[in-house]
Order: structure tokens, then sequence, then C-alpha cells
């Protein structure tokens, strides 16, 4: 990281910017460019490790590139700020945001449920929120095991 005065260190800071995020962008391989979908996601922590996970149709572009290769980098980002100081002709944007990578895996019908509930927790947090369970097998849901992120912040001034 080039200014290493914005990245965030503390574990619990970057799953603080994680859950104040509303879409997360994943990037897959596509025959050697990346393919970038902006999802909704839902988070689970488990001995220090983070898993993502995400849902759509069962067929398309995005499940194929999966089964062909299921190496991911993601992006999510928040608290924007856009700062114009006019006398300086200066313009610039206050965020918060996390990067990494990870391996992706579709998820079993046994495990669905449970990752659609931290889904629909990420977006309505405490409400137990209901879901037709109808949906889920028409569903494809898959996790991204995050090998490795960083947090960065830009602070307004």
């Amino acid at each position: 990281m080039r200014k290493m005065n914005r990245e965030i260190t503390d574990f619990n800071e970057i799953l603080d910017v994680i859950n104040r995020c509303d879409v997360c962008r994943i990037a897959l391989n596509n025959d050697g460019f990346p393919y970038i979908i902006p999802l909704n996601f839902g988070t689970n922590v488990t001995n220090g490790k983070i898993i993502l996970y995400f849902h759509s149709a069962l067929e398309g572009l995005k499940v194929d590139l999966i089964k062909k290769d299921n190496r991911a980098s993601f992006e999510m980002d928040c608290s924007h700020t856009l700062q114009y100081f006019e006398d300086k002709g200066y313009c610039t944007m206050a965020y918060e945001s996390v990067i990494g990578y990870g391996r992706i895996r579709i998820l079993s019908d046994d495990e669905k449920n449970e990752a659609l509930r931290k889904l629909m927790d990420h977006y309505h947090p405490g409400k137990d929120a209901y879901f037709n369970p109808d949906a889920i097998s028409r569903t494809l849901v898959y996790a991204l095991d995050v090998e490795q992120l960083t947090g960065k912040r830009k602070l307004p001034k």
C-alpha cells in the first residue's frame, strides 16, 4: 500500500467497514480479462476467517466462469464524501474500502439456508427477515473463502 497511514490494520475495524458496505464487487477470470459483477452479500466470521456469501440464478456466464476457475478478487467501499476545495482547485473523495481475494465454492442444498440467512441479515440486521424457502431450489448460493484482504480509509479533510 502506497500510503500506509490510510491502511486499516485492525481486523474488527475491517469488519465494521464490510458491515457498512451494501455492494461487493467480485472479479472473475474471463479468458484473461476480469469479469466484474456487483453483488449483494452476507458475511460470516469463524476463527478469524471471513466468508462472503452470494446468490444468483442457477446458470449464466458468472456461474460458468466460477466453475471454470474459482479464484476471485473482491472489492467493497462505503463512507463516500466528495470534497471540493474551490480556492485550491482541488477535488478528492473520502472513503473506506476493503479489497482481497479468495476462492469461491458453490454450496450444497444443505448449506444454502444458513448462507441465505447471513445474506438477509446483512440487509435486515437483527430482524430474522423472512425469505421464501421455495426459492432455495431455484437459487445458486456460493461462498468466497477470503484468503487475503486489506482495508483502507481516507478521512475527510
